[in-house]
């Protein structure tokens, strides 16, 4: 039997220079969930994101046997 979990991650554009500050804060954050989620027997699946407005939703799909 599979247990599954759903992590979101909410990232907001902001006035700035550097039109890849998203890619950039929102990689620390997902390694450090992969890193987490790892850690309790999970594997990550499936990804997904969608932008709405100033903001980025970031999906992550995680599996594991139980």
């Amino acid at each position: 039997m599979k247990e599954y979990k759903l992590e979101s991650l909410i990232y907001y554009s902001k006035l700035t220079t550097d039109k890849e500050h998203i890619i950039k804060d929102s990689t620390k954050d997902i390694q450090a969930k992969l890193d987490e989620y790892a850690r309790m027997g999970y594997h990550l699946v499936s990804t997904d994101a969608t932008d709405f407005g100033f903001a980025v939703y970031f999906y992550l799909y995680f599996e594991r046997d139980v």
